[in-house]
């Protein structure tokens, strides 16, 4: 056998077709070979009086995100979505408002609040517009920006591509510039639509799976919070006051008793005004570090 420039090269020791050290091989999910003991033991016919007709068995999740009970937890299939966040993962944490439920890890999707009775299986979620892809679950509370997510689980894929192909390797970067300029406030409708349309080309002409699932997280939001998306565009607002250039501390003049705190402790300068008088803070200055917000005992410093 020899190389490109006709350099010798090492013989494979085994037949191509052979397994691995020659021996017979079987590449498969950790999660597949997990249950291989109990269905030998227990028999294919107690497996499959498990799950749904469609699905059988359990599915073991990584339950991870704003819920209190964190770990890896293994429901029948079937099981809803409701069950898994309010019952198996004891609701949301500090008794914040449930806003979605990212499932199938970065190539997945965002379900919300209408999709909570959905039971749990591979054509379900699909259906759904996500996946069970990794069996991953992260939910999300009313704090978490959708445009600012949509863009986080778009880092995993702009990161691990192998730039083979032009649709997920300058696609899936332009998707996430995109999304950076919405969280900027220099978005327009108009980036919604080209949002939706990359979104759809990589998806059809990506070369693999990690690049033809990978605008999942960017349509999923859209559709089921696409309202947050155009608040971003039209009324350059954060919803959820996570994306910092669309945050403004603004002073609350019936809660200010003028004691100064504020002002001595921000970095910057940017609040003004006279003891036991009503404070101000100059937007054009402030570097929204929350400093402010936090040394104030009187909740007199809000975000807008």
């Amino acid at each position: 056998m020899e190389g490109l420039r006709g350099e010798p090269t090492i013989k494979p020791p085994y037949p191509a077709e052979s397994g691995y050290m020659g021996k017979p091989t079987n590449v498969n999910n950790v999660e597949t070979f997990a249950a291989i003991p109990v269905i030998i033991l227990k028999g294919a016919k107690w497996f499959s009086s498990i799950g749904t007709e469609k699905a059988k068995g359990t599915k073991v999740f990584a339950l991870a995100g704003k819920i209190n009970n964190v770990g890896l937890i293994e429901v029948p299939m079937g099981t809803t979505l409701r069950e898994v966040i309010f019952e198996i993962g004891g609701g949301i944490r500090n008794g914040k408002k449930f806003k979605g439920v990212q499932t199938g890890g970065p190539s997945g999707g965002c379900l919300s609040e209408k999709h909570l009775d959905t039971p749990i299986d591979f054509d379900n979620l699909i259906s759904a517009g996500s996946m069970m892809g990794s069996g991953a679950m992260i939910v999300l509370d009313e704090d978490d920006c959708m445009v600012s997510m949509a863009k986080f689980f778009l880092e995993f894929t702009v990161e691990e591509s192998c730039g083979k192909c032009a649709p997920c390797r300058i696609g899936n970067k332009r998707l996430h510039e995109l999304l950076g300029q919405i969280c900027e406030g220099k978005g327009s409708l108009d980036d919604l639509d080209r949002l939706k349309n990359m979104s759809l080309v990589i998806k059809d002409t990506a070369l693999c799976g990690l690049g033809q699932t990978s605008p999942n997280p960017v349509l999923s939001m859209m559709e089921n919070y696409r309202d947050e998306y155009i608040a971003h565009v039209t009324d350059k607002k954060c919803p959820a006051g996570q994306c910092r250039s669309l945050m403004e501390y603004v002073v609350n003049p019936e809660n200010c008793v003028g004691c100064t705190a504020c002002a001595r402790v921000c970095p910057v300068n940017a609040i003004t005004g006279e003891r036991k008088e009503i404070h101000l803070i100059n937007p054009a200055i402030c570097i929204k570090c929350g400093a402010c917000m936090e040394k104030c005992k009187f909740d007199a410093i809000f975000i807008r």
